[in-house]
C-alpha cells in the first residue's frame, strides 16, 4: 500500500511544520496517497528531487525557507483542500558531464541550471557551441549560464537572462558580465541540444561547472543536455501553480 511520505529538512521552523503536517495527515484519509511532501526551501528541495530520482511519487514541496518558488506556501487550515486539489506538472533536468584539467568524468543533474564560472581573478575564456553549431567562437566573461524554463527566474533572470514558459521547450544560455564581446545578450536554444563548453586557456584561466549548487573545479570542457529519461512530478497548489509564478515574474517590474 502507497503511503504519503514527509521529507523535511533540520532546521526549527522545517521539524515544526513537519509536525503539525504529521497530524494533520494522521486525521485526515489522504494516509494512502502517491505523495511525498518535501518541508524545506528551494535548495533543499532541489537536493530532495536528485536523492529520489528513481521515487515514483509526486512531489509536494511546503516552503518553510525564503522565497519558495518550486514551494507551497504552508497553509493548515487548507493543508488537505490544497493536496487535494493540486495540480501536476512534470519536468526534466539537465545532465552536466564535465571532463576536467586531470582528464576525468563527471556527471550531475541540474533541475534549475548549470553556471560555468571564473575560478582566479582571470576571466573565463570559453567557446560555446549546440550540436555541431558554433554559437559563439570566444566569450570572455566571468561565466555563463545555462537554465531550464524551471530555473529560468532564479540565477538566470539575475543576469538578465530571458524568463522561459515551462510548456516552451527551450533552454537559455546566457553571459555573465560578458566583457568580449561586450553586448553578447545569450542565445534561446531548444531543450534537445547538445551544449558544449569549452575552456579556451584552462592553465591560466581556470574555470568551475556548477549544477545547481554541485560544483566541479578546473573545468575543462562540459557537456549539457535535457535528459529526458528522468521525470520528476511536482504538484502545486491550484491558484499558485508554477507556470503562474513564472509567468508573473515574466510581468514583474523591477522596483528599487
Amino acid at each position: 500500500m502507497k503511503k504519503i511520505q514527509i521529507i523535511s529538512d533540520n532546521n526549527k521552523k522545517s521539524q515544526k511544520f513537519k509536525s503539525q503536517i504529521v497530524k494533520l495527515i494522521n486525521k485526515s484519509n489522504l494516509k494512502n496517497l502517491n505523495i511525498a511532501i518535501v518541508v524545506g526551501g528551494d535548495g533543499f528541495m532541489l537536493q530532495t528531487l536528485k536523492k529520489n530520482r528513481n521515487n515514483k511519487k509526486c512531489f509536494y514541496g511546503v516552503n518553510s525557507g525564503n522565497y519558495g518558488f518550486l514551494m507551497n506556501k504552508f497553509s493548515p487550515k487548507n493543508l488537505i483542500k490544497n493536496l487535494l486539489k493540486s495540480k501536476m506538472i512534470t519536468i526534466s533536468p539537465l545532465e552536466m558531464t564535465v571532463k576536467s584539467n586531470k582528464k576525468t568524468s563527471k556527471k550531475f543533474l541540474a533541475i534549475n541550471e548549470v553556471s560555468i564560472l571564473r575560478q582566479s581573478r582571470q576571466a573565463a575564456s570559453l567557446s560555446i557551441q549546440h550540436g555541431s553549431k558554433l554559437i559563439i567562437k570566444k566569450l570572455v566573461s566571468d561565466g555563463v549560464l545555462v537554465s531550464t524554463p524551471a530555473g529560468s527566474t532564479a540565477y538566470n533572470l539575475s543576469v538578465h537572462g530571458p524568463i522561459l514558459s515551462l510548456h516552451s521547450n527551450k533552454l537559455s544560455i546566457a553571459p555573465i558580465s560578458a566583457f568580449r564581446p561586450r553586448r553578447w545578450k545569450g542565445r534561446v536554444v531548444s531543450d534537445k541540444s547538445r551544449i558544449i563548453i569549452k575552456n579556451l586557456n584552462p592553465l591560466k584561466r581556470p574555470i568551475s561547472a556548477v549544477a545547481d549548487n554541485l560544483e566541479v573545479r578546473n573545468a575543462k570542457k562540459i557537456i549539457i543536455k535535457t535528459n529526458d529519461k528522468i521525470k520528476f512530478k511536482l504538484m502545486y497548489d491550484q491558484l499558485r501553480s508554477l507556470q503562474m509564478k513564472i509567468k508573473i515574474e515574466q510581468l514583474r517590474k523591477d522596483t528599487k
